[in-house]
């Protein structure tokens, strides 16, 4: 059976951090975070990341192969500069050059089971990351553990698919409803207006599936938000300031040589690390607060109550 946390009061606010300052809060996560290793445990997520990567991308690249998207990759490559440093991108780039041509049917069925394999093995480490940070025992056998991984898997490929469709062809979209329906200008203003609002949203309901449902633990779902705004937040923040660090500063090549790439990959896969057990950590510092509060006041009903609204 998943772990109970103590129920917060449907009254309280996970906003207001469980009913703690913000001093004491940094306090708390700073020593959660340290006692809970999440820097090791993020160095095992970018190794599963690291594994899971290439077979996705060799997936992707089998599906796209099916359709007429001549453009595609050029464009996502073109999206994906902003956030990766250049030695990372052209890795990859290298990759799914020498990989493009052998696009079908049969790349496309051993892509899917070595994605789905390789990257269900990733979540598994990021459910025993999570049940780490909540203090939570794994109780669920192993098949349902994996069944887990593997339709999280799924959904979030699913996700991340909707999220470059809409970067990469939202105008063209926004267009193509606007002829269809007999719309004016101003939908097709908003449409591109609200598409990179809309894949930013996407990401955050991805990582609130995540660390609603990979800890072994039953919460409510508005407890994960904080968590995931702030994981969105810092890495966007995390990777602009890695590449421009990489970009302007960081001489990798003089160090490494012809793995630079390799290595300014996986020091990118481990801060997506960090930043997703961070908002996890915030996420269970905040619910632990709120339910050792909903406790004192349980033993004491006459208390005022602290963080409604």
């Amino acid at each position: 059976m998943p772990a109970s946390l103590t129920s917060p009061s449907p009254r309280l606010n996970p906003w207001r951090l469980g009913g703690l300052g913000w001093k004491e809060f940094g306090q708390r996560l700073w020593q959660a975070s340290q006692k809970d290793e999440i820097l090791g445990r993020a160095a095992q997520l970018a190794y599963y990341f690291l594994l899971a990567l290439f077979p996705a991308l060799l997936f992707l690249t089998a599906v796209l192969g099916l359709f007429p998207l001549d453009r595609v990759m050029p464009e996502l490559m073109t999206y994906l500069r902003t956030v990766l440093p250049s030695d990372a991108l052209s890795l990859l780039q290298r990759y799914l050059d020498n990989v493009v041509s052998g696009s079908g049917g049969d790349v496309l069925s051993l892509g899917l089971l070595g994605a789905l394999w390789a990257s269900s093995s990733g979540v598994t480490a990021i459910m025993e990351a999570l049940n780490v940070v909540y203090g939570a025992e794994e109780s669920r056998p192993y098949w349902k553990v994996r069944v887990i991984a593997t339709l999280l898997t799924i959904g979030l490929a699913g996700f991340i698919i909707i999220s470059m469709t809409l970067i990469l062809y939202g105008a063209r979209i926004g267009e193509w409803i606007t002829d269809m329906v007999g719309l004016g200008w101003l939908f097709l203003l908003a449409w591109n207006l609200l598409q990179w609002p809309v894949a930013v949203l996407l990401m955050l309901l991805a990582l609130a599936i995540i660390y609603f449902v990979c800890p072994n633990v039953e919460h409510d779902w508005r407890w994960v938000t904080p968590g995931s705004v702030c994981a969105v937040a810092l890495w966007v923040g995390v990777s602009l300031g890695f590449k421009v660090y990489v970009d302007q500063f960081g001489n990798y090549n003089a160090a490494y040589g012809s793995i630079a790439g390799v290595i300014i990959l996986m020091l990118w896969l481990y801060l997506t690390g960090v930043v997703i057990l961070l908002g996890g950590e915030i996420n269970a510092q905040i619910e632990h607060a709120a339910s050792a509060l909903r406790k004192s006041r349980l033993r004491s009903p006459k208390s005022e109550p602290l963080l409604a609204g």
